[in-house]
């Protein structure tokens, strides 16, 4: 009886142990991820962009065409549905997402075209294929094209199923958090 006593009361103690351990290495990659959440850190999960670790870098200069960057999209009801249907993760930005990593391929003035592929100012984008419908068979609405409004960008991911500005439009200037800088990552 005792042994069994002392059996139960071992096996509790490990469990105890193990749960400490856990919470404790919990609690610390919630702490890492805070700190370095706050000096500009992010951790991309996507395969938009190479997977792993990024910093945003305030620039010392306007936001050009072919600056990968961080952006927060508007809190609107279709991204309120690319959310819904798992296109952005969630994070800070407004609505709950996280910032997109896009590079900018067209700003105020420029053309944009979308029918097959996206042509902006009349030259063939690479890697624009526009997708009819997403991994899920459900149907992909794009832009409709046309002038890229002030105060605005078109951004675009070289992967062939991101979700970019082929199917949300321009976003907002004012929601660029800064340019993308790669720290640690990997390109599967």
């Amino acid at each position: 009886m005792k042994k069994r006593h002392r059996s139960k009361e071992l096996l509790r103690t490990k469990r105890l142990v193990w749960f400490y351990r856990i919470s404790s290495v919990s609690l610390f990659t919630l702490g890492l991820i805070v700190l370095l959440g706050g000096q500009g850190f992010r951790v991309n999960l996507t395969p938009s962009e190479p997977l792993g670790l990024w910093r945003i870098v305030e620039p010392d200069r306007p936001v050009l065409v072919g600056d990968l960057i961080f952006i927060c999209p508007p809190a609107t009801d279709e991204m309120r549905e690319a959310r819904a249907r798992g296109y952005l993760r969630f994070g800070l930005c407004a609505g709950r997402v996280a910032p997109l990593i896009k590079t900018v391929v067209a700003e105020s003035g420029q053309e944009i075209e979308i029918h097959d592929n996206v042509r902006v100012d009349g030259r063939p984008l690479p890697h624009s294929r526009v997708a009819r419908t997403d991994g899920q068979g459900r149907e992909m609405v794009h832009y409709h094209g046309g002038f890229v409004p002030p105060g605005t960008v078109f951004l675009h991911s070289e992967f062939p199923g991101a979700f970019d500005s082929r199917y949300f439009g321009p976003l907002p200037i004012e929601g660029i958090l800064g340019l993308a800088q790669e720290v640690w990552t990997y390109a599967p």
